[in-house]
């Protein structure tokens, strides 16, 4: 998404930066995993057909994707590949009502179960009401994704939808002022530029 190209999003524990071009053989490396596919409901792709979808994801309108790093390795580091620890999407599926359909994903094994996706999560949602416009929320996730459903849940989203054929169930969340204030109590939320 155009919106975000040049936008970085602190958090305590993590940061938010746009995909960009640099992140693409990382970012397919972790997508190789058969179990992230499952938990992603993704299909492999081809490191050339990564690089054409990271490119989709700069550009269109619909689409909005942050690489999540790890803050405090990027602190000691400054190296953006070594730091990244996985990826938080919105997709506007409703421009007239603007729903967005929001994902996270942690894929570095040793940043699960830190609360840094539960973090990256609240940052996009936050991106997504204040700068994106998103009326409502819905998560798509596969019925056997026990923790991320229980995380969508502990912020309100209620269960929408199931599907046997997919195996997968929807979640929902209507924004609302007092919910919208309860997430920015969380974690500080802070805007850069991104270069």
């Amino acid at each position: 998404m155009r919106l975000n190209f040049n936008t970085k999003i602190l958090g305590k524990n993590t940061i938010l930066v746009p995909y960009r071009e640099h992140h693409v053989p990382k970012y397919h490396t972790w997508m190789r995993s058969e179990e992230l596919q499952k938990l992603t409901a993704s299909e492999p792709l081809t490191l050339e057909e990564e690089y054409k979808m990271q490119k989709t994801w700069q550009e269109d309108d619909d689409k909005c994707t942050f690489i999540i790093l790890d803050k405090h390795k990027y602190e000691q580091n400054c190296d953006e590949n070594d730091s990244m620890i996985g990826d938080t999407n919105i997709f506007v599926i409703d421009n007239d009502n603007m729903v967005g359909e929001i994902e996270i994903m942690i894929a570095e094994e040793t940043a699960r179960g830190s609360k840094k996706g539960w973090e990256a999560v609240i940052l996009m949602l936050l991106y997504g009401i204040k700068f994106i416009k998103i009326k409502t929320f819905e998560a798509k996730i596969s019925i056997e994704n026990i923790i991320s459903i229980n995380m969508f849940q502990k912020l309100n989203f209620k269960e929408k939808s199931r599907s046997e054929i997919f195996q997968e169930v929807t979640l929902e969340k209507v924004v609302d002022n007092n919910w919208t204030k309860g997430l920015e109590g969380h974690f500080e939320f802070q805007l850069q530029t991104y270069e």
